[in-house]
């Protein structure tokens, strides 16, 4: 199942994909938290294409599946060996002194900084003119976790999406941290849907790809992150409760715009485009 929330002549919607058509399963207001509100309930398996309004893909605009989330996006740095060396290496890493983390970086975006596929992503906002893209597999939980094994990790998971957190690289550093950096409104796109987990086979041979302006920056499959996603949701939930709705930004693989000499950022106009096997493509424009 493909989880959208859409706009459909000119109102809200929610719903999911099938074939070539928008199955629009909530529409108006209550649409903007329909998803997240199905997924807490434990009631998408009511949505049904047989009672809702069925429309053409092509008449609806995709936004964020989930606009609003309920809590801070849980990311992981650091969490592919060559981008672990690319940004150990690059000056702007002054979360630990070790190359390749012995334990997952964990740090937090503002639900503020979520926006969906075609918005413009606002570098304006960002004093320093040093904005990075960083394009991610985002996991989104289905199940309240609490001290979850990593045998048991996968069955709390909803399903996957794509996120590009993108990033004002000197404000991470100035900062000591990376909320600020990381924490820019629209500095979250996420989309165009979250994939249920009962339709990927194989998470690990998902492959991400991040273009800028046409140009191949980032390719890598999943199977190469350092801590896998049941490390993490057994990492996370065993000092923290994982909520149904929560998502997990899984970490960027090598090819970020500091990674080069000099960096690369991102200049008004700019295009990003992250695709991941099964899960679409997202696009956005800085502004």
């Amino acid at each position: 199942m493909k989880l959208i929330t859409c706009t459909y002549q000119g109102q809200l919607a929610a719903g999911f994909i099938e074939g070539d058509d928008a199955v629009l399963c909530v529409t108006g207001p209550d649409a903007q938290g329909a998803v997240l509100h199905a997924i807490r309930t434990g009631t998408l398996a009511t949505w049904s294409s047989d009672s809702n309004l069925r429309v053409p893909l092509s008449e609806v605009t995709l936004l964020a599946p989930i606009p609003e989330p309920l809590r801070d996006i849980l990311c992981v740095g650091k969490n592919y060996y060559a981008h672990a060396a690319e940004f150990h290496n690059s000056g702007f890493d002054s979360s630990a002194k070790e190359e390749v983390p012995s334990y997952p970086v964990v740090f937090t975006k503002a639900t503020t900084t979520v926006c969906g596929p075609g918005d413009i992503v606002r570098g304006s906002l960002d004093p320093t003119n040093s904005v990075d893209y960083e394009g991610e597999l985002g996991v989104v939980i289905g199940k309240k976790c609490v001290g979850v094994s990593k045998a048991e990790a996968y069955s709390h998971v909803l399903g996957y999406v794509i996120i590009n957190d993108v990033t004002s690289r000197e404000l991470q550093k100035l900062h000591n941290q990376w909320i600020i950096g990381k924490g820019v409104d629209t500095f979250c796109p996420m989309g165009p849907w979250i994939l249920t987990a009962d339709e990927v086979s194989d998470v690990g041979a998902m492959e991400l790809v991040t273009e800028i302006n046409g140009e191949v920056r980032q390719h890598a499959k999943v199977a190469d992150l350092i801590f896998d996603i049941p490390t993490l949701i057994e990492t996370l939930s065993r000092t923290m409760t994982l909520l149904p709705g929560d998502i997990i930004a899984t970490g960027t693989p090598v090819g970020v715009g500091i990674g080069f000499k000099p960096p690369k950022y991102l200049q008004a106009g700019d295009q990003m485009r992250v695709s991941i096997t099964g899960l679409g493509v997202l696009e956005n424009v800085i502004g």
